[in-house]
């Protein structure tokens, strides 16, 4: 997501503040502190007052612990109590994404509007090309556009020679591709758990920062603490966002109480020796198509918007599920952590059940920040073994694709079809090509556009982090099936 605008300064704040506490052994004490120091009285005020500034605060503050920010709120407890119910919880559930009711801005509808730029020429462009006759003249001779008649085609706005008519919209609204958003009767947005695929594009749009998303920062931090080995799986997306390369990064790891670090990318490595033959064994027996199964977001699209997909989706999981298996079977007590720029994780994990939890590439980061101490390193649990550059190019638009044609060979034509980001254009293609054409016989389906670079959860720019990550790719071992890991 990037930190350079003031939703995700306010994020890292308040993540920053809770691990810190944590660290320091007394974050009951301190927690209902942490709104008034980022926002005091003295201080600018964002929303109207500083007391719906705290209040903001505070429900992020819930939702950072792994807890229901309306239930928690409405009954005026104070965030010590929402400490200690956390830290007494064994599990945690979903639904992941919800609304901060005191930062939503409660935006009007999305609507079309003829601005004072209006020069009320003679040719009244905008009124011959509106096809419902919602635009009409009132007094001074202006245009205006009656909202119960207008249909938001947007003609009139193609029509104006002058640029004058301008489309406002509801960010969160406009970026969910599954009309997931809706309004309750207060005019405050609410997401609907039963369309949501937990794809974070509304946390990535909403410019007051009101979509919270439930954590498990608490949980690893605790697990940080106990005696089971903690395990850190890293997405493929984590080249740049984070100072130094991999090795600088798994020694910070380390030091903060991880007692091992493992590449997903060999994770990916794997989900492509498998994926592979599958294509190849569909082919044959006849399948249309078949599409890749690694993003939950889009997996999440398929089992509530496009059932009839399902048929032709891999039956291979995605690779952080295989690498967290891979880790439970070296060491069964081990607690794995995968780290990525994904929402939508949570969900996989919770339901899927190899990963115990999952945290953002903007939590980790807060968490290193806050962490000042020093741990003595551990044998690792997991030989430390490269992953190879098809696995590790996953992470960005295309690198799937690339990895089962690397392996197949000549054994089939691949037709590759590239769903380079969720909205409603490519839901609809992906409904023509599960009934009736498509234009390819492998479909490699991303929620982000650009891939896992892009997620919610990131720390740079997705073109920092592509070009960080193809550096790596570029001095990577190959995925071939004469190699030692295609022999495995």
């Amino acid at each position: 997501m990037g930190c350079d605008d003031f939703t995700a300064m306010i994020r890292l704040g308040v993540l920053f503040r809770i691990a810190r506490s944590f660290w320091a052994g007394n974050l009951a004490e301190t927690v209902d502190r942490i709104p008034i120091e980022m926002h005091p009285r003295t201080g600018r005020s964002i929303l109207c007052c500083t007391y719906k500034d705290r209040e903001a605060l505070e429900a992020r503050c819930l939702a950072t612990l792994g807890l229901d920010p309306k239930e928690w709120l409405s009954e005026g407890r104070p965030l010590a109590d929402a400490v200690r119910q956390a830290v007494a919880r064994t599990t945690i559930s979903g639904p992941f994404l919800s609304v901060s009711e005191v930062a939503c801005s409660a935006c009007i509808r999305s609507r079309y509007e003829i601005t004072n730029v209006c020069r009320n020429c003679v040719a009244r462009a905008c009124r011959a090309a509106c096809p419902r006759s919602a635009v009409q003249i009132v007094a001074g001779n202006r245009a205006e556009i009656d909202p119960e008649k207008c249909v938001s085609c947007g003609k009139c706005q193609q029509a104006c020679p002058y640029h004058a008519i301008v489309r406002i919209t509801i960010p969160c609204e406009e970026a969910c591709p599954v009309d997931a958003i809706g309004k309750n009767d207060a005019g405050v947005v609410t997401i609907d758990p039963d369309r949501c695929i937990h794809c974070g594009k509304c946390m990535l749009a909403c410019p007051f920062g009101a979509v919270l998303e439930k954590s498990e920062f608490l949980d690893v931090l605790r697990a940080l603490q106990g005696e089971k080995p903690v395990v850190a799986l890293l997405a493929p997306a984590v080249m740049g966002q984070f100072p130094g390369g991999l090795a600088e990064l798994r020694e910070r790891l380390t030091a903060l109480g991880f007692r091992d670090v493992v590449e997903v990318a060999r994770g990916a490595d794997l989900v492509a020796l498998e994926e592979g033959p599958e294509f190849v064994a569909r082919m044959a027996r006849g399948d249309r198509l078949m599409t890749t199964s690694c993003c939950p977001a889009c997996m999440e699209l398929v089992k509530k918007h496009v059932p009839q997909l399902k048929p032709f989706v891999s039956h291979t999981r995605s690779p952080m599920r295989v690498m967290a298996e891979v880790v439970k079977n070296a060491c069964p007590e081990a607690v794995t952590v995968f780290v990525g720029p994904c929402v939508a994780k949570r969900q996989e994990a919770l339901t899927g059940g190899e990963a115990d939890f999952v945290l953002t590439f903007e939590e980790l980061s807060a968490m290193l920040d806050a962490w000042d101490g020093e741990r003595p390193a551990a044998k690792p649990l997991i030989p430390d073994e490269a992953a190879a550059r098809e696995g590790r190019r996953f992470a960005v638009a295309g690198g799937v694709t690339q990895a089962v044609q690397t392996l197949i060979g000549d054994q089939t034509n691949v037709k590759p079809v590239m769903v380079d980001g969720l909205n409603s254009k490519a839901i609809a293609l992906l409904k023509v090509y599960a009934e009736k054409n498509c234009p390819g016989n492998f479909v490699e389906l991303m929620s982000c556009q650009g891939g896992c670079v892009a997620g919610p959860g990131t720390l740079v720019s997705p073109a920092a982090a592509a070009k960080a990550l193809e550096a790596l790719v570029n001095s990577s071992i190959s995925l071939k099936k004469d190699s030692a890991l295609g022999k495995a």
